[in-house]
């Protein structure tokens, strides 16, 4: 008989000689995070952390409705980026290993050790293995699938999921030929639910989602650095972790980690601090659009809203070579760093500690206005609950920044909120163009007129998968302002 080898179970490669647990669902999904509520039964007693084999009871006769449903309403009810977030299983490795694949996909009958999730009998066929995941019982999203129809995910699978991902950044985007900094694994859209990893230099940088990835960091990155010759890694869990996965986790550094590292990104420079900032320390989403932002602000005004450590302000004044820029964070520590961005490029920025709101009533109180203005607040909607409250302070800023910019000045809006979508975004900001017909008082005034020029999402190499659409958290506008 086999035995269970726990510690086995919590390496990044199951052992074949001991058995997993098993948890079942109505039908197959290509959406790769499972949520506890979508679990009919689990067997064998599986711990957090823990490999599973997935089993899906569709009768035979739905099977052709599989790709239709492989979603299973999972992403309508995900509150991840994660990027977060951040698979189809599509890579043909032939190997059908474990004694008890085939032991389970012949025969069904829930063991003594059983836990039961649901107790709903609907008729089912006879269970059929489909996926193999990471288990978490404490979490919302209970499993995270990494591979699909029997793919066994042993080395040569996550040695060719890593050089799939890298492939995609220096093969095809080509991104070592502008920047040292880039996304280097999307959650989800690389196969990698609950992990994303960002590469600043010599330096990755990880931020993790869940436990399991937590327990698999170490070995993903050095497969990570083999490809890139990289140095040194930082590990480090989300704002979330502990009411997401019900427990927290210890960062974990390499022994040389620079306190920060420079990284170049067309022809302007940052200095990354580790460990102090926002996601994985430098928002690298951006990267598209400040580079679009020099192309548009030369001997413009530019103003630089919720600037955090100057991205977008360094970029205007270094190589978009605007007239006047001027960035506002709330934050001391970013604004810190904002200051040494601009003082490596040899550039000059006013940087203003202070709220957006408070900043932009008093810019227009005196009648300030810029020719271009940039508002890339931080997320303002971290889970269902605070949707509402977040989708109107999107609007309320909209509806300030678009008063500050000049007749045929540019706004350039964005949202990194996933759990708002592009739609609701861009009536938000349609909404708030309309407002600016009335006064804070009521009273009326001549409304401001939007022309969208340009929508997108995050740089590509923070890819959004198809059957995973969730991964496409950001959003940005570009609009000229009449």
């Amino acid at each position: 008989m086999q035995k269970t080898d726990v510690d086995g179970l919590m390496g990044l490669v199951p052992p074949t000689n001991s058995e997993m647990g098993v948890v079942h669902i109505s039908r197959p999904m290509l959406h790769p995070n499972i949520y506890r509520k979508r679990i009919l039964e689990v067997e064998g007693n599986p711990v957090a952390g823990q490999w599973v084999a997935v089993y899906h009871q569709q009768l035979p006769r739905e099977s052709n409705r599989r790709d239709n449903g492989s979603r299973d309403g999972d992403s309508r009810d995900s509150n991840s980026q994660d990027s977060n977030s951040r698979d189809s299983g599509s890579r043909d490795s032939g190997s059908r290993q474990g004694g008890f694949v085939d032991r389970r996909e012949s025969a069904y009958g829930p063991s003594s050790s059983s836990s039961t999730h649901s107790s709903s009998r609907e008729p089912r066929g006879t269970p059929q293995l489909f996926a193999y995941g990471i288990y978490n019982p404490k979490s919302e999203v209970a499993v995270r699938l990494y591979s699909w129809w029997g793919q066994w995910p042993d080395d040569a699978f996550w040695e060719s999921k890593i050089r799939d991902a890298v492939s995609l950044r220096r093969d095809i985007l080509k991104l070592d030929q502008t920047t040292d900094a880039y996304r280097v694994l999307h959650g989800e859209s690389d196969g990698t639910p609950g992990l994303v990893v960002d590469r600043y230099g010599d330096c990755l940088s990880a931020e993790v989602f869940s436990l399991g990835m937590y327990k698999r960091c170490e070995p993903i990155l050095a497969m990570l650095a083999k490809e890139l010759g990289t140095k040194h890694t930082l590990i480090q869990e989300c704002p979330q972790f502990i009411s997401q996965e019900g427990c927290s986790v210890a960062n974990q550094a390499s022994a040389e980690l620079p306190a920060s590292v420079v990284i170049h990104e067309n022809g302007v420079k940052y200095r990354v601090h580790f460990g102090t900032g926002h996601k994985t320390g430098f928002f690298c989403d951006q990267r598209d659009n400040r580079h679009r932002l020099a192309q548009l602000c030369e001997g413009k005004s530019v103003l630089d809203l919720c600037c955090y450590t100057g991205g977008f302000s360094v970029q205007a004044a270094k190589a978009g070579n605007a007239s006047d820029v001027t960035g506002v964070d709330l934050d001391a520590e970013p604004l810190a760093t904002a200051k040494k961005n601009a003082d490596i490029n040899q550039t000059r920025v006013r940087f203003v500690q202070s709220d957006a709101f408070a900043f932009m009533r008093d810019m227009l109180r005196i009648g300030r206005q810029y020719d271009v203005v940039v508002l890339d607040p931080p997320k303002l909607i971290r889970s269902r609950l605070e949707l509402e409250e977040g989708s109107h302070k999107h609007f309320d800023l909209n509806r300030l920044a678009i008063q500050l910019v000049k007749p045929g000045g540019l706004l350039l809006t964005c949202s990194c909120a996933g759990l708002l979508d592009d739609e609701s975004f861009h009536g938000i900001v349609r909404s708030a163009a309309k407002a600016t017909g009335f006064d804070d008082s009521g009273s009326p005034l001549p409304p401001r007129t939007l022309q969208i020029l340009h929508s997108h999402g995050a740089a590509p190499d923070h890819p959004v998968v198809a059957h995973c659409p969730e991964t496409g958290y950001l959003k940005s506008i570009w609009a000229r302002v009449l």
